[in-house]
């Protein structure tokens, strides 16, 4: 009995690990759509303001933590997963700067063009950034 609850206890956390990476990063579970424009070289400024403001998540999205800063995106509040527009919201996440490979990475994990949109807007402090945004279904 204790041979298998000590199995369990050490293949249960690789296999939920596993299950995170296959349904989230691999590049096996996600194709970007072709309708999707190229990303452009250079780097991106990416507003987050869910599970990408966790050091460690990512570090597993795109293989390192960065050094973001503080940013606010007014107009907006959250909902559950997603921004709606409100005229007088206000929503607090972190500004990524990224690589277009990075970018790219963000988008697979995002499943951009399945899940969410990926549109520019202006923050509080003047700046512009990319934000994801659920794709509507109505």
């Amino acid at each position: 009995m204790l041979r298998w609850l000590t199995t369990a206890l050490l293949v249960a956390p690789i296999g939920i690990a596993g299950w995170l990476w296959w349904t989230l990063l691999s590049p096996y579970t996600y194709d970007r759509p072709d309708h999707l424009p190229a990303i452009q070289s250079g780097t991106h400024e990416v507003f987050v303001y869910g599970t990408l403001r966790y050091a460690p998540v990512r570090w597993l999205v795109y293989g390192r933590v960065g050094d973001p800063e503080t940013a606010v995106l007014e107009g907006y509040r959250r909902d559950g997963l997603d921004l709606i527009a409100a005229p007088e919201g206000r929503v607090e996440g972190l500004i990524l700067e990224v690589s277009a490979k990075e970018l790219a990475r963000l988008d697979r994990y995002e499943r951009l063009g399945m899940r969410y949109e990926r549109r520019e807007v202006s923050l509080s402090d003047g700046n512009r950034a990319w934000v994801y945004r659920r794709l509507r279904t109505d």
